[in-house]
């Protein structure tokens, strides 16, 4: 719930992925760092699968910390109080459920990153380039809201 004045004047943001696992999470990283004065931030979801290893690696190296988030399911409440729902992957966008219509929905197709096959060190770039792309939407996304 939104209780003081100011957590009402920020954009409440959650982001939707399938696992709640790497993008959305890094999401909700870039998110938090680059709108900390201006977005209530949140992720979740479809099938939530806990916070991968890698994705928390990657952020690490760009000196962000998301070690202390944890994968979450949708949460009715704070769907209800949402201003923009961003899709990560096509799952999530179509099992979004049901929002009000106030609500605008975006939706941004990434790799997911855990699919990726190959060393560990190639499937870390993976992670990096799927970061990287995720650092320039969500910094767009926060320049859009001024």
């Amino acid at each position: 719930m939104r209780n003081n004045e100011d957590s009402k004047a920020k954009t409440r943001v959650l982001f939707l992925c399938t696992g709640n696992s790497s993008r959305s999470q890094m999401a909700e990283g870039f998110a938090r760092h680059y709108g900390k004065d201006r977005l209530d931030v949140y992720s979740a979801g479809i099938s939530p699968s806990g916070v991968n290893p890698m994705a928390v690696t990657a952020m690490k190296e760009v000196e962000i910390d998301i070690s202390g988030q944890t994968s979450k399911s949708i949460d009715k409440d704070i769907l209800e109080q949402t201003d923009i729902i961003v899709t990560l992957c096509g799952d999530a966008r179509e099992n979004c459920p049901v929002v009000p219509g106030k609500v605008q929905k975006l939706h941004w197709f990434l790799e997911d990153p855990t699919r990726a096959e190959g060393t560990e060190e190639e499937i870390m770039n993976k992670f990096r380039a799927v970061r990287d792309e995720i650092s320039t939407l969500v910094k767009d996304l926060v320049l859009s809201l001024k």
